[in-house]
């Protein structure tokens, strides 16, 4: 399958422009219903909100299904600049809602436009990524001696460990991604001498894995004063 970046999980910031707020809370969509279901959510949660606008794309390149709701803002101005952004971020199956609190200060379309994509912007800044790909999962046994030294090789290949059992001898479920796999139990056999070596137990052909080290955590919430 086609590899691409996703959100690793929900995350919210919000901005300030005259006065209204402008509050985006972004998530990981893999199929239409669960971007809807995702929008009845958050809608839900700020139903006193002037507006909750919504943008969603899932999948990713040429394969994709794309959307975007003013919600009572003036056509064009609010949907459409919060799912160009999503666009532009090269995130797929992605979905976001910017709740707006109305401050007593009209925008104006130029203003409305800028203030909901730098909406959808400073989410997007902050989203910790992952990746859709297909991995192996595979288990190792291997003895105690072996254990730092095989972790370490796990992580030095991108792998994740998914489970450690430590009996008579260690036994570590790891995660690879397909492509990487061979490298990583050719340097196996190679650092035990042909001793062990990894077994694919089973295949993920939509994984999700993280991408390196992420700022941000679950639900994050960023609040910055912008004036436009």
């Amino acid at each position: 399958m086609i590899r691409y970046p996703i959100p690793a999980e929900e995350t919210r910031a919000e901005i300030r422009v005259s006065n209204s707020r402008f509050i985006a809370t972004l998530a990981p969509a893999f199929s239409v219903e669960e971007a809807r279901a995702f929008i009845a959510r958050i809608k839900e949660e700020f139903s006193d909100a002037t507006h909750n606008v919504t943008a969603f794309v899932v999948g990713h390149g040429a394969s994709v299904t794309a959307h975007s709701n003013d919600d009572g803002e003036p056509s064009g101005c609010a949907g459409r600049p919060a799912l160009a952004m999503l666009q532009g971020s090269g995130l797929g199956d992605a979905v976001v809602v910017v709740t707006r609190y109305f401050g007593g200060t009209k925008l104006g379309t130029g203003r409305l436009v800028r203030a909901y994509g730098d909406a959808v912007r400073s989410v997007v800044e902050i989203t910790p990524r992952a990746e859709k790909m297909s991995t192996h999962l595979a288990m190792i046994a291997l003895p105690y001696n072996y254990y730092e030294r095989v972790r370490r090789l796990v992580l030095a290949h991108n792998g994740i460990i998914r489970d450690e059992d430590f009996t008579a001898d260690v036994t570590l479920g790891c995660e690879f991604a397909c492509e990487g796999f061979p490298a990583f139990q050719a340097a196996l056999e190679e650092l035990s001498h042909g001793q062990f070596e990894a077994e694919i137990v089973a295949t993920n052909e939509a994984a999700i894995m993280p991408l390196g080290t992420q700022t941000g955590s679950l639900s994050t919430t960023a609040r910055a004063i912008t004036t436009l």
